[in-house]
């Protein structure tokens, strides 16, 4: 009985979704990374845009070009899979100002509803439908997977996606939530984090580590775009101890210090 009452009080795992937004740049590409408040959750860190889904991200199938929600389904083993596609794009908007899509109808003041959408004035679904907005689906690729290990109070069901900056836009953070925003390549990122002057989760320094090594932006879209066709595997931490430090374990090894 003990047993069962202590699992109980395992917080859920909250599904989201992250978008790595790249763009090509001397040497290597450049990913943006934006700094989250010193009272969020985060606590001040560099993270990728993203967020929870919200009930209106499943409103918006008919909305969603380039790939189907059988499609969806099945490269993200989720019957609900279209919605982290819905998720990170509205995320990615609300928090950069970029819009993985187009207008179908009318003309809209994107900077107002932006603002309306973070001030939760304007539903995303009613936002979408209203203005027959197409939301670029296939922009988004899908390459990681990370559920917050149980032993933490505040977990989350992370789908990672990778884009090209569209061309005629600019990425700017919502001053909100987010009071930073820079272009930076993956390499520069990780120095930046051991001389302390960038503070990341782990999950943020492991993915900026997977594709430092890409050279080019296509190479990276390349390398997200293999990932997905090989099948996204679940990275599922746990917390452990050694000389009393915690750690992070991923499959039965020592991944490094808990940050």
């Amino acid at each position: 009985m003990r047993r069962m009452r202590s699992l109980n009080k395992v917080p859920v795992a909250r599904p989201s979704a992250t978008v790595l937004l790249a763009r090509e740049s001397r040497g290597a590409p450049e990913l943006l990374m934006m700094r989250r408040h010193e009272k969020s959750s985060f606590g001040g860190a560099y993270a990728f845009p993203g967020g929870v889904l919200e009930t209106s991200d499943h409103g918006v199938s008919a909305h969603c070009r380039g790939i189907s929600r059988d499609d969806a389904a099945r490269l993200l083993d989720d019957d609900n899979g279209l919605d982290y596609y819905s998720a990170a794009i509205r995320e990615l908007f609300e928090e950069s100002g970029v819009l993985l899509a187009d207008i179908g109808q009318g003309e809209i003041d994107l900077d107002v509803a932006r603002e309306a959408l973070n001030a939760g004035k304007l539903d995303w679904c009613e936002f979408v439908t209203a203005n027959g907005v197409n939301l670029h689906c296939d922009e988004l690729r899908y390459f990681s997977f990370w559920i917050t290990p149980e032993a933490l109070p505040k977990r989350y069901s992370t789908r990672f996606f990778l884009a090209a900056m569209p061309a005629g836009q600019e990425a700017l953070h919502c001053g909100g939530e987010l009071t930073e925003s820079c272009w930076v390549t993956a390499s520069a990122a990780l120095r930046a984090e051991q001389e302390g002057t960038m503070s990341m989760h782990f999950p943020t320094i492991k993915t900026l580590e997977s594709l430092a090594s890409q050279q080019s932006l296509q190479a990276l879209l390349d390398w997200a775009d293999n990932c997905s066709r090989n099948g996204v595997p679940c990275i599922f931490p746990r917390i452990g101890e050694r000389d009393g430090e915690s750690r992070v374990v991923i499959g039965g090894r020592d991944a490094g210090a808990l940050k």
